[in-house]
């Protein structure tokens, strides 16, 4: 598993930056015609600003492939470099009884080390080999760029994200094959193999999926019929894969959020190809099945809190049921979001339950987003959850998941702060640019440069390990 939320504040902070700490959060499935509606709430302004600083700031990285994101001259067992490839990131090396009489290489030690498992430790060469990174940076930069597209009113924004799904996805010369075969590898001697964890490194196909079916939907001219066409055969392909090779098929059983997980993806590259009906069968059947035993009557998640970091893997599993019912809903489910487990708990229950508890020395704002959706879901009549999220950031008006929460109080935010245009209001005054335009012009955010923004973006991996 990777670690849920990714803080850039401390590495802003080393960089001398103050500055909206940046969020890559677990999952996300926004509804394309709330972003194309254009219709948002004058006081997401602070949001809209946050989102099209970071479209911008992400663009800057791309693009990403699974191969400019291996060492030069490593390959998968197969040999082949379009395979992804990825280390099970809690499993470290017992070099012990090696035999070694001298110091071994890091590459050595790969296949020469029995690896153990530490729950819940990193081991920080996982990210020697970064597809997995490279994916969430690509999933999050899609889900921006969309966001920013219709916020701001540049066709920057969808030229940018059609460019890089055909760089990732598409492209002959830096395509991934359709699998997962080489996810996760638990290195040691003998053949290298995937594990069903590994099918969890692809579980931000959510946020990809809200890129595609917002552009799709919004007839943008970088979505041409041709490349959704060669999405969808990409896609159709995968979803073979996940649907009979026994690594994918062991994610799907997983009972805790590894499952959870498994459905997010699979029903998300359903509504790729453009066949919502499969999409809700496959939410229907995670409700219907494994999400029964996940949540007990008070609210707590068994599964999640026997782990190393509960507070973190509430959320984490949170994120997942979450996206679930958002998708189910998407793909015309029922009710979707009161289904409850056979215990009579829902998912109000158990962010309840979540956020009652002490976190310890764990992130705080992991769980943020998926406070403001059940704010917004289930109403929040004495402020009790707006409270909740400004006594830990008295600043989360700015944070991108108030744009897409809605209802949701912003504790007089916007009374206290300067009104500033929401850049979708600029970008209905005026005719669309060419180019982005954020509120402040070479600037990140809180006017800080966008390139120490990117700076800080490539340098917090190493603040991980």
């Amino acid at each position: 598993m990777r670690s849920s939320l990714l803080s850039f504040s401390l590495a802003l902070a080393l960089l001398g930056v103050h500055s909206l700490a940046f969020e890559n959060y677990v999952n996300e499935f926004i509804d394309p015609s709330y972003i194309l509606s254009g219709n948002f709430d004058n006081a997401t302004a602070f949001a809209q600003q946050s989102i099209v600083e970071w479209a911008d700031a992400l663009a800057a990285e791309g693009p990403w492939s699974v191969i400019t994101s291996k060492p030069d001259g490593f390959n998968a067992p197969s040999n082949d470099s379009h395979d992804y490839v990825s280390w099970a990131p809690y499993w470290w090396p017992d070099c012990s009884k090696a035999g070694n009489k001298t110091e071994l290489t890091p590459q050595e030690i790969w296949v020469t080390c029995p690896y153990v498992n530490r729950d819940g430790q990193f081991n920080p060469d996982r990210l020697e080999i970064n597809n997995t990174g490279a994916f969430s940076a690509l999933s999050d930069a899609v889900l921006y760029n969309t966001l920013a597209w219709k916020i701001n009113g540049s066709s920057t924004y969808s030229s940018n994200i059609a460019s890089w799904i055909k760089t990732w996805f598409l492209d002959p010369a830096t395509a991934m094959n359709p699998n997962l075969n080489f996810a996760q590898v638990i290195r040691g001697p003998g053949a290298y193999y995937g594990a069903h964890t590994g099918v969890l490194d692809l579980k931000c196909m959510a946020k990809v999926a809200t890129g595609i079916l917002t552009l799709r939907q919004g007839k943008s001219p970088d979505w041409t019929n041709e490349l959704d066409a060669q999405m969808k055969n990409w896609t159709q392909t995968y979803i073979k894969w996940m649907e009979t090779s026994p690594i994918a098929l062991g994610e799907g059983l997983s009972l805790n959020n590894h499952g959870s997980f498994y459905f997010n993806q699979l029903a998300s590259l359903y509504l790729i190809l453009d066949e919502p009906e499969r999409a809700k069968n496959v939410t229907q059947s995670f409700f219907e099945g494994i999400y029964q035993n996940q949540i007990i009557a008070s609210g707590d998640q068994p599964l999640e809190a026997e782990r190393t970091h509960p507070y973190h893997y509430r959320g984490y599993n949170l994120a997942a049921i979450i996206t679930n019912a958002r998708l189910l809903h998407y793909a015309g489910g029922t009710d979707a979001y009161n289904i409850t487990a056979k215990s009579g708990a829902g998912i109000k229950q158990a962010l309840d339950f979540a956020i009652a508890q002490d976190a310890g020395e764990e992130p705080l704002g992991e769980i943020h987003p998926y406070v403001a959706f059940v704010a917004a879901t289930y109403g929040d009549p004495d402020g009790r959850y707006a409270k909740f999220l400004l006594a830990q950031n008295a600043d989360y008006p700015e944070e991108p998941y108030f744009f897409w929460n809605q209802p949701l109080g912003d504790s007089g935010f916007s009374q206290t702060h300067a009104a500033v245009p929401s850049p979708s209001q600029s970008a209905n005054s005026a005719s669309a640019s060419k180019t982005p335009t954020s509120l402040n012009s070479g600037a990140g955010i809180n006017q800080q440069p966008t390139v120490l923004i990117v700076l800080a973006t490539l340098l917090f991996p190493l603040l991980l390990s």
